[in-house]
């Protein structure tokens, strides 16, 4: 070993030793001459490579990240929320005499607590788009650029449904706002790029930028546990983490395809499986919301419907239990109007197929009172269509 640290140090000494050349004299002199000058030729040679090489790590993701992010923004939230609040002494005193004294029943308390998210601006003026789940329950709402700006925000709308909110805020001058793409839907395998603030790390500062493929387009998820319905949502492997919701999935144009929404992932973390509102169905979403403050689902139809089973199935001869089974139509109801009837099967809603009650309910969800929707049914082990104008509860 001693031998391999000696060997360089020797060589070293070795090439300094043998280099022939001028006097001591002569080479102190050289020491203190102006050194050549670099020919301006090979300097903007240097120059205009230097500048090849950046070009040539730009590309069409890289000027995407660049339009977009100033419209990019953090969203800090305080709101209040109710909580059940337990005795911590009520395991030890678990005892109906000693209940009958001291009233140890959990207790629900309001606390206020701070809630994070994304979002990114829609307008010149000000508006501004996010989650419903992130400003739903707001108290205050602040909202931070990229540049540091912080300004105090107003929620316009929001709708649960769907997961959307838009905010206001009011600003001394312009906005750079996002536009979103128009009709042509994402193609599955090309290139998108979810921007946010996950996890609240870069307060008023640029956003976090991961990139990935559109997965799957058309999926739809329902989460039981709060009614949330999300239909045609785009998957993305693009990394989207928790305070990443709001914000937005752009393609490589800079057009925003989607608001980022919902993970599925352990304790809120991206295991490459995200899902965003697609834009066609945000935008009607908002413009709802900018209008009215919210979106008109009081509606009815008038027809009570229950899963078709293998034993409804085989009493109407049908070759699979799949469908929504007329149990009963009110009279003068919109149903009745659109001519339904009992034991109909109702396997078709506006081209989509109905495979329960349940996609027949969450397939409304698309319209709005007023509207007119077009329905496949099964009578008698024959298939008719007809038209059902949807109305309004109350």
């Amino acid at each position: 070993m001693m031998r391999w640290l000696h060997l360089p140090l020797g060589l070293l000494l070795i090439l300094g030793c043998s280099l022939d050349g001028p006097s001591t004299k002569a080479t102190a002199h050289a020491a203190f001459e102006t050194p050549p000058q670099r020919p301006a030729v090979l300097y903007a040679d240097t120059v205009a490579a230097q500048q090849e090489i950046t070009r040539s790590r730009e590309n069409a993701i890289t000027r995407a990240v660049e339009a977009v992010t100033p419209a990019v923004v953090s969203i800090n939230v305080l709101e209040v929320r109710r909580v059940q609040v337990r005795d911590p002494f009520s395991n030890f005193f678990n005892d109906p005499f000693f209940e009958h004294f001291f009233d140890r029943r959990p207790r629900t308390m309001e606390r206020e607590v701070q809630n994070l998210g994304s979002g990114f601006v829609i307008s010149a003026d000000g508006y501004i788009v996010t989650n419903e789940h992130v400003v739903g329950h707001a108290t205050q709402i602040e909202v931070q650029f990229p540049d540091g700006r912080s300004m105090e925000a107003e929620l316009v709308g929001s709708d649960h449904a769907s997961d959307l909110a838009l905010l206001k805020v009011t600003p001394a001058e312009p906005l750079a706002y996002l536009a979103f793409a128009d009709a042509t839907a994402p193609i599955p395998g090309e290139w998108v790029i979810a921007l946010g603030n996950p996890f609240g790390l870069f307060e008023a500062a640029d956003p976090t930028v991961t990139v990935g493929v559109v997965s799957a387009v058309g999926r739809n998820l329902q989460t039981r546990r709060d009614g949330r319905v999300y239909r045609d949502m785009i998957q993305t492997d693009a990394a989207i983490n928790r305070g990443n919701s709001g914000g937005p999935l752009v393609n490589a144009d800079g057009d925003v395809i989607g608001v980022n929404t919902a993970i599925i992932g352990p304790a809120g973390g991206s295991v490459g499986i995200g899902f965003a509102v697609p834009s066609d169905r945000a935008t009607r979403i908002l413009d709802e919301l900018r209008t009215h403050g919210e979106v008109d689902r009081s509606y009815y139809t008038g027809v009570q419907l229950i899963d078709v089973d293998r034993r409804i199935a085989q009493g109407l001869g049908l070759a699979q239990a799949r469908g929504a089974f007329v149990r009963d139509v009110d009279p003068r109801s919109p149903a009745d109007a659109a001519g339904l009837q009992r034991y109909d099967v109702i396997v078709s809603l506006d081209d989509r197929p109905v495979a329960n009650r349940q996609d027949f309910l969450v397939g409304l969800y698309d319209f709005r009172p007023g509207d007119d929707v077009t329905l496949a049914l099964i009578r008698d082990g024959e298939r008719i269509t007809t038209t059902l104008e949807i109305g309004r509860q109350g």
